[in-house]
């Protein structure tokens, strides 16, 4: 790629990345009243995603995926547990080897925050025409392809010859 033309690609690449910062800003965050007056952290949160999205983990995974102690981890299981949010157990493979896995409740949360998500996509799109859904939709399948090479190949996918 030439000088010129990668300097275009990151262009477009800002120009997007602004676009998605603005779109982001103008939905309305759908925040159950519940969840309001929820004790559940910033932290505890990113370790029930992780779960979601991951599964069963070890304790020293959960760390390194979220770049914290161990300890730290530890303390954050420790009061998802007790919250019956996460529950700790043996591996199937190893009984040695503790595992992390959301109980029901936590998935149920964790759901809860994927389905209103959707439901915000899902408005966002409504609002398109039968034309620019087909372009989204190839857009979509076109950062789905490069979300499975990056995630094979454990690198950001190199830039598409133009």
């Amino acid at each position: 790629m030439s000088s010129q033309a990668h300097a275009e690609h990151q262009r477009l690449i800002e120009h997007i990345l602004k676009l998605s910062e603005d779109i982001f800003r103008l939905i309305t965050p759908i925040v159950p009243s519940e969840w309001l007056s929820s004790d559940i952290t910033v932290a505890q949160l990113r370790v029930l995603l992780l779960l979601y999205t991951e599964g069963s983990s070890r304790m020293s995974t959960l760390a390194a995926h979220l770049d914290i102690a161990l300890s730290t981890a530890t303390g954050i299981m420790d009061n998802l547990v007790n919250k019956g949010l996460v529950e700790r157990g043996a591996s199937p493979d190893d009984r040695r080897v503790v595992l992390c896995r959301l109980t029901a409740q936590g998935q149920d949360l964790v759901s809860h925050v994927w389905d209103m998500g959707r439901t915000q996509v899902d408005h966002l799109l409504r609002g398109l025409t039968p034309r620019q859904l087909q372009q989204a939709a190839a857009v979509a399948e076109s950062l789905l392809a490069s979300a499975q090479q990056s995630a094979s190949s454990g690198r950001p996918p190199k830039p598409a010859n133009t």
